[in-house]
C-alpha cells in the first residue's frame, strides 16, 4: 500500500452529496425528495411488515384452518438404544435418572421425558422418566430392571 492508492473503507462514504431539505435552489428543498402528500411524505412514516399498498395482506387473505390444544403436553422421547449406548460407553451403571439424561444432553432440564421402546436393551436398569411406552416398559423389566415414573 502506498500513497497513491488509498481509498476510504467500502460503505463509509456512500451517501449522496445533495443534502436534502436545504431550500428550494438546492434541487432536493421544499418536499426533501419525498413527493407530495400521503403516508411516505409524513414524518414518522414506517411501513407495517406485510403492508400491500391497501390491498389485502396474504396472511389475511388465505384461509386458517386447524386447532392448537393449548393443554398439550410435549414429551421428549428417549429409545431403549440410546440407553444402552450410555451403559455401553460407561456413562451410566445401573441407575438412569433424569439428572442422567439431562447431563447425557438427552433432554433438557425442563423437558418431560418419555422411555420409548425403539431398539435393544440388554442391560438391567433401573430407569427414571415422566412416561414410559408399553414396549419400553416390557423391555426393561424382560431385561431384569425396573421403572419409576416420575
Amino acid at each position: 500500500m502506498s500513497l497513491n492508492n488509498l481509498q476510504p473503507a467500502k460503505g463509509s462514504v456512500g451517501h449522496s452529496s445533495k443534502r436534502l431539505g436545504r431550500g428550494i435552489g438546492s434541487g432536493k428543498g421544499g418536499t426533501a425528495a419525498r413527493g407530495h402528500k400521503g403516508a411516505k411524505a409524513r414524518s414518522g412514516y414506517s411501513r407495517k411488515v406485510g403492508f400491500e399498498g391497501g390491498q389485502m395482506p396474504l396472511q389475511r387473505r388465505v384461509p386458517k384452518f386447524g386447532f392448537t390444544n393449548i393443554n398439550r403436553v410435549e414429551y421428549v422421547g428417549v429409545n431403549l438404544d440410546k440407553l444402552q449406548a450410555l451403559v455401553d460407553k460407561s456413562a451410566i451403571k445401573d441407575t438412569v435418572t433424569f439428572e442422567d439424561l439431562v447431563a447425557n444432553r438427552l433432554a433438557t432440564k425442563n423437558d418431560l421425558v418419555k422411555i420409548l421402546g425403539g431398539g435393544e436393551l440388554k442391560a438391567k436398569l433401573t430407569v427414571s422418566a415422566h412416561k414410559f411406552s408399553e414396549t419400553a416398559k416390557n423391555a426393561i423389566e424382560a431385561a431384569g430392571g425396573s421403572i419409576v415414573t416420575l
